[in-house]
């Protein structure tokens, strides 16, 4: 039975693909209309079954994600090529919309301390093909990064998540009262840690799921009072309704039953510039660092082996599709350093770029979905089906008998890439996790 539903999706994909995904959606009797606040949005009005059982899902085309989540990226608004910081990441959700944001020649480093949460988020990431985002796992508050390096910092940090209380009634009992106390004072360590990272004129955006005070407007007035930085006034987002609370100004805070949503906040913070001139006795306290500062021994990176581009190609790899920059084994995996990550990270940093394959025998088995560098050309080796019907028996565990030769091919819908399978005697056998 088809059920209404209010529910929220992220398509992850070029604009030029936005058309197939959202035909691949209709194909399994899903209808859904935009969400006026940005063209990768749109809010399901009809879900025949879970749409994380989807094949837009599945491939990593679409991101289920509550709406209200979706504004933090969105008031950042980092510039395409640019670099930002997630500092507290996981599940990937923001961390996958600024990596959008930034494009294929930015760079989004994903911090998540939890070894469990940091697999979901690399899962997560790896599904979305978004190779300009890495990971990394820290404590938050001790992340050792260059002072004063960063343009744009997200700080989604741990709260007491009182917006999701629909969803999650036990989160009123489980922090209430002086319970919150150790919430907001890892937050203000947060902060000040964001402060100190954020480079003069950088902009930082603080957001929560909780509609508590304590942890929202009190927060943003310790950033101004105890940090220096300023608030940038935020314009409303369309499509929500708002609550507001003294101390607010020019912060969001999101009326989740009447926007059908989360309850969240949102608060754009800016780091004032450093004086042009500094008066007898003052001491400047932070120094931006340059990329021409670091020195070679900074590229954290290069602890891998390079791998030059040619030793990538293959039937179900065209590395001429790779953003800008470099391939280096570690072990027996391939991963991609993004070129605007070099030089922004130290020399002991310790940090995992996004997952091209293993390397063996000198050949390179691509990632089974690593749709974005399957070859477009009309002579690759591909296995289009035009039945979603078929692509669900493949996954299944059937195989399919194809005249294809080689090892492996591209797997299709129609025109739109959905990754790589593996060739038995003609035989395609997918290999997806």
């Amino acid at each position: 039975m088809t059920r209404k539903c209010a529910r929220s999706f992220r398509l992850v994909c070029p604009a030029g693909q936005i058309p197939l995904v959202e035909d691949l959606l209709r194909a399994q009797g899903y209808d859904f209309e935009p969400e006026p606040f940005s063209p990768l949005c749109r809010r399901l009005v009809c879900e025949p079954q879970p749409l994380g059982g989807s094949l837009a899902a599945y491939f990593g085309y679409i991101y289920i994600q509550d709406r209200s989540s979706m504004l933090p990226p969105l008031a950042l608004s980092p510039p395409e090529g640019g670099a930002v910081l997630d500092m507290c990441a996981s599940p990937g959700s923001k961390t996958g919309f600024l990596a959008q944001l930034v494009g294929k020649t930015g760079f989004v480093l994903a911090n998540e301390p939890s070894p469990p949460r940091l697999a979901t988020l690399r899962a997560n990431l790896e599904r979305m093909n978004l190779l300009q985002a890495a990971t990394c796992s820290y404590g938050g508050t001790t992340l050792p990064l260059l002072p004063s390096s960063w343009d744009a910092i997200l700080l989604d940090p741990p709260c007491s998540g009182w917006g999701t209380a629909e969803k999650h009634p036990r989160v009123l009992s489980l922090w209430k009262g002086s319970k919150v106390n150790s919430l907001v004072g890892l937050q203000q360590l947060l902060l000040r840690h964001a402060s100190e990272l954020l480079r003069p004129g950088g902009r930082l955006v603080y957001s929560t799921c909780t509609t508590n005070v304590d942890e929202n407007e009190d927060q943003v007035r310790f950033a101004e009072e105890e940090l220096g930085l300023e608030r940038v006034p935020l314009p409303p987002f369309p499509g929500f309704f708002w609550q507001q609370r003294p101390g607010g100004e020019g912060t969001l805070r999101v009326d989740g039953e009447r926007s059908k949503s989360q309850g969240f906040y949102v608060a754009l913070l800016r780091k004032p510039e450093m004086p042009l001139c500094v008066k007898p006795g003052e001491e400047v306290l932070q120094k931006p660092v340059e990329a021409h500062e670091q020195t070679d021994r900074d590229r954290s990176h290069t602890r891998g082996t390079p791998l030059p581009l040619r030793a990538l190609g293959g039937a179900a790899c065209d590395p001429a599709l790779l953003p800008p920059g470099e391939a280096f084994l570690f072990g027996q995996h391939v991963r991609f350093v993004p070129q605007r990550a070099q030089g922004l990270l130290p020399s002991s940093f310790v940090w995992q770029g996004a997952l091209l394959g293993g390397f063996a025998g000198g050949v390179l088995d691509v990632a089974p979905r690593l749709r974005e560098l399957l070859p477009q050309h009309e002579s690759a080796v591909r296995l289009v089906l035009e039945d979603v019907n078929d692509i669900l028996a493949l996954l299944s565990g059937q195989s399919r008998y194809t005249e294809l030769a080689g090892r492996d091919a591209g797997l299709w819908w129609r025109h739109l890439p959905l990754g790589r399978i593996t060739l038995k005697k003609g035989r395609a056998v997918a290999g997806f996790r």
